[in-house]
């Protein structure tokens, strides 16, 4: 009897470092893919920012889908090795219409010794989605020579005037587009 409570008990303790191993494996492809979503979200708000007032077509960076994703892989592979994982899998996506990116990383670390044959070479795997949505709403009788209110998630109002704009008059780039985990 105390062989097979002992034997459970390994058994037990073989799943919950599995599971250990897979939660520490899916916190490293949500903060892979949120830190890409980020990277590209600074993209956005840096090219708005340098096309206001130069370029007539400053309203559609609002939209969300003008950045290249230059550094989100970079960003990506970072926070993954902070989190003791790498990016085996990354590109950008699209959910509900919003751009983003999926990770999908492999731990450095094993699930370890137990008493399951083959988990001391087991690494776990998971994969994530961030995705970058506008929050401000522009009328489409806005007009990019013009002076233009900005409404953001029912926040006050942001007025944009193209012909007196200043880097830095922007807000932080949060407030002008959300970055969050698709479902």
């Amino acid at each position: 009897m105390t062989g097979i409570l002992l034997f459970v008990a390994f058994a037990f303790f073989a799943f919950a470092q599995a599971a250990s191993a897979r939660n520490g494996a899916q916190s490293a492809a949500d903060a892979a893919a949120l830190a890409a979503a980020q990277d590209a979200r600074d993209e956005l708000v840096d090219g708005l920012e340098l096309s206001i007032g130069e370029s007539d077509d400053w309203l559609d960076w609002l939209l969300g889908d003008r950045f290249t994703g230059a550094g989100a892989r970079g960003a990506a592979d970072a926070l993954a090795a902070d989190n003791d994982a790498t990016v085996i899998g990354f590109g950008p996506t699209e959910v509900n219409g919003h751009p983003g990116f999926r990770a999908e990383i492999e731990t450095r670390y094993t699930v370890g010794d137990s008493i399951i044959p083959g988990t001391e070479s087991k690494h776990a795997k998971a994969d994530a989605t961030a995705v970058i949505a506008p929050r401000c709403d522009v009328g489409p009788e806005a007009d990019p020579d013009k002076p233009v209110e900005l409404i953001c998630d029912g926040g006050d109002p942001i007025e944009i005037d193209p012909d007196d704009f200043e880097p830095g008059d922007l807000p932080d780039a949060s407030v002008l587009f959300a970055v969050h985990l698709a479902d």
